[in-house]
């Protein structure tokens, strides 16, 4: 999923828990907090593996210099 449809999703569910009857002001707040979480978490996690994928390029020449790729 694309970011910009990843935000509008995002957007969309947020959007819902404000217009819902179902849940106090109490829940929304918390159920929103969440969901900030999840986001960065999630966009940590991606930071995390554009990072190792830097570091995986560096170490093949040096695995296979040493003949381990």
């Amino acid at each position: 999923m694309s970011a910009h449809k990843h935000h509008e999703h995002v957007q969309r569910i947020k959007n819902a828990i404000k217009d819902s009857d179902d849940l106090n002001q109490s829940e929304k707040s918390e159920t929103m907090k969440h969901i900030d979480e999840w986001i960065l978490e999630d966009k940590a996690e991606g930071l995390f593996y554009s990072e190792l994928i830097k570091i995986a390029k560096g170490i093949k020449p040096i695995l296979e210099e040493l003949g381990l790729k």
